[in-house]
């Protein structure tokens, strides 16, 4: 599994400048204005960072923007990091520059210069996001891909109150922790992270004080979860629920995360395409969100009761396998006819959705799955999809959301999209065609919904997994979710 880099700090020490290994970021007002450490800096590179903070270059870098002075005279470090920084810079641009660090550092150490710059829990925590790097499946030297780094790194901070700073970057650290775990998730190959794999790796929360259930085939019968187990009934991997409680708030009722977790999703008997079909290793995205947001509340011992539950599934072609126009009746007791196979997530979530309100009686309830291609073709990579019931509780989390700057988009429910979802033998079909797919979807998970259960519903199809960089994160997994569901509970349920 991929640790953060680790963080100390330290007080300002002028004369251990020259010295220091590695790289140094040395963070700038954007006046181009000198504090007492790159003076110091300057004087040993001769005057060549107060050219730079005076020149055209400094001038257009726009906040949270960096540039490296490779092999600066003067210094051992292997390079000197400029940061253009306000020291009272916001969050958003606390956190830009911490992933410009994080960014360059590629697995070296490096000694941040921060002074009495606020924020730096932000700086930390960007800086650990983007220093993320999958390599577990890499050995080293033989890929010749010389960005990825054998291990984290180290990030030390020199500031003006080590202890405040400390204190203040705890938080940062359990919010990388889980990031990291879910990003690590979604990576993993299908042929590592079966279904019995993720359930272990979940299991280990029990080492942070979560309490751990996990729901075995037998217990999913009995439970009556059929269109669950009609999902994975053609995989050799058995199907599974996972529970997760935190219980951190007392005796108050939890919120529910549930999280759709298709190991890989080949798309049952209504086959996908080949073209692309290996990227439905993340087809767990929701489950591994869920699963970072647990950890994190876990590590930061979170004043909150938080229950999460994961549907572990793999979605495979097979003689045993669903097949199209197969009616399956729920755990709710509702019948579904299975239209299309490769609407399984659904079938998954119903299920699970309806176990929580049932045997945990939360007080809110957040699905989570990579749902639909339906939603990133209406928002694209930029934005989840959110459906909800309830208007307070849904703007509680795009507030969140905003303040994360983790892109959501609410979008609309409303009984006339019903009748898309109308079958002649059953309650309901899994699908309800091309129009709308990514509302109908969401229109299928209400009916599971419970009579004033506060829920939402995000489709992240489009935002856990990208094939260019994102605003924190190399290519792949992004962790899209993690930082805002942990401020919805502490803004929303904590204190």
């Amino acid at each position: 599994m991929t640790t953060p880099p680790s963080l100390s700090f330290s007080k300002i020490d002028l004369d251990a400048l020259q010295g220091a290994k590695g790289r140094i970021a040395l963070l700038i007002e954007p006046s181009g204005k000198l504090n007492q450490a790159a003076r110091r800096l300057n004087r040993l590179m001769r005057g060549a960072l107060e050219r730079f903070a005076e020149s055209d270059a400094f001038a257009k870098m726009k906040p949270g923007d960096a540039k490296d002075l490779a092999f600066p005279g003067g210094l051992a470090a292997d390079a000197l990091q400029v940061v253009k920084l306000a020291r009272r810079a916001g969050i958003a641009e606390a956190r830009k520059a911490g992933v410009a660090v994080g960014r360059a550092a590629r697995g070296k150490d490096v000694l941040v210069l921060a002074g009495g710059y606020r924020n730096v829990s932000d700086i930390a925590l960007g800086a650990m996001l983007r220093a993320y790097s999958f390599t577990d499946h890499k050995v080293a030297g033989t890929g010749g891909d010389e960005d990825v780094a054998d291990e984290a790194g180290t990030l030390s901070f020199m500031v003006s109150r080590p202890d405040e700073a400390r204190e203040a970057c705890r938080g940062a650290e359990a919010l990388a922790s889980g990031v990291f775990f879910t990003r690590d998730l979604v990576n993993e190959p299908a042929n590592v992270l079966t279904t019995e794999e993720f359930a272990q790796r979940l299991a280990g929360l029990a080492d942070l004080g979560a309490k751990v259930t996990v729901l075995e085939e037998p217990e999913l019968e009995k439970l009556g979860m059929r269109t669950l187990l009609a999902v994975g009934q053609g995989s050799r991997s058995p199907s599974k629920v996972v529970v997760i409680e935190w219980r951190g708030g007392g005796d108050e009722a939890p919120i529910a995360l549930v999280g759709k977790g298709v190991v890989f999703d080949t798309g049952g008997i209504s086959l996908k395409p080949a073209g692309g079909m290996e990227e439905m290793v993340t087809d767990m995205g929701g489950a591994g969100t869920v699963a970072g947001v647990m950890k994190a509340l876990a590590l930061r011992k979170a004043k909150a009761n938080v229950v999460g539950l994961f549907g572990l599934v793999e979605n495979m072609p097979d003689g045993n396998a669903t097949r199209p126009g197969d009616v399956v009746r729920s755990m709710k007791g509702d019948s579904v006819e299975i239209i299309n196979t490769d609407a399984e997530g659904r079938l998954v979530l119903c299920d699970v959705m309806w176990h929580a309100q049932k045997a945990y009686g939360p007080r809110a309830m957040i699905d989570l799955a990579t749902l639909t291609g339906a939603v990133i073709i209406g928002l694209g990579h930029e934005n989840a999809g959110v459906f909800s019931n309830d208007d307070a509780f849904c703007e509680a989390f795009l507030k969140a959301a905003r303040a994360e700057d983790e892109g959501a988009w609410r979008l609309p429910l409303g009984p006339g999209y019903d009748k898309q979802l109308k079958s002649t033998v059953a309650d309901m079909k899994n699908v309800g065609g091309r129009p709308a797919g990514a509302i109908t979807a969401a229109q299928f998970l209400q009916r599971f919904v419970t009579e004033d259960m506060p829920w939402i519903h995000l489709d992240i199809a489009g935002v856990a997994n990208l094939k260019s960089e994102g605003p924190a994160s190399p290519k792949g997994a992004t962790g899209w979710g993690v930082l805002a569901l942990n401020r919805l509970i502490a803004d929303r349920y904590e204190g």
